[in-house]
C-alpha cells in the first residue's frame, strides 16, 4: 500500500505562486514515476506534470508548460510542484499520483494511468 499526502495548496491572487508538496510512504519511492493531476468543478481530471524516477525527465501539459515545474527529492520521498504566474483557470483540486511500477513518466503523461493517488489539495486563484 502507498500513501500520498499533498500539502501547500491555498488561496492566491492571479500572477502569484504556490509550491505543492507530496510526501510518499509505503514503497520504494525512487523506483517510480510520479505526477500531478488536477480536477476543477464540473470538469474531468486533467494531467498537469510528470517526472521520471531519476528526476531527469519531465513532462507538462501545454496549459502549464513554462509556468509550472515538477521536481523530486528521493532522499525525502517527496515530489514538488512549483506553480508560478498562476491564472484563474488553474483553480482546481491538485492530486499527487504514483505511476504503476515500470511505467515511464512519458506514458503516465499521455495515458494518465496512475497506481495510487492522494486526497488532493485545493488551489484557488482569485482575480
Amino acid at each position: 500500500q502507498v500513501q500520498l499526502l499533498e500539502s501547500g495548496g491555498g488561496l492566491v491572487q492571479v500572477g502569484g505562486s504556490l509550491r505543492l508538496s507530496c510526501a510518499a510512504s509505503g514503497r520504494t519511492f525512487s523506483s517510480y514515476a510520479m505526477g500531478w493531476f488536477r480536477q476543477a468543478p464540473g470538469k474531468e481530471r486533467e494531467f498537469v506534470a510528470a517526472i521520471s524516477w531519476t528526476g531527469t525527465n519531465t513532462h507538462y501539459a501545454a496549459s502549464v508548460k513554462g509556468r509550472f515545474t515538477i521536481s523530486r527529492d528521493n532522499a525525502k520521498n517527496t515530489v514538488y510542484l512549483q506553480m508560478n504566474s498562476l491564472k484563474a483557470a488553474d483553480t482546481a483540486v491538485y492530486y499527487c499520483a504514483a505511476a504503476p511500477r515500470g511505467m515511464s513518466a512519458q506514458v503516465m503523461a499521455v495515458d494518465g494511468v496512475v497506481d495510487y493517488r492522494g486526497q488532493g489539495t485545493q488551489v484557488t486563484v482569485s482575480s
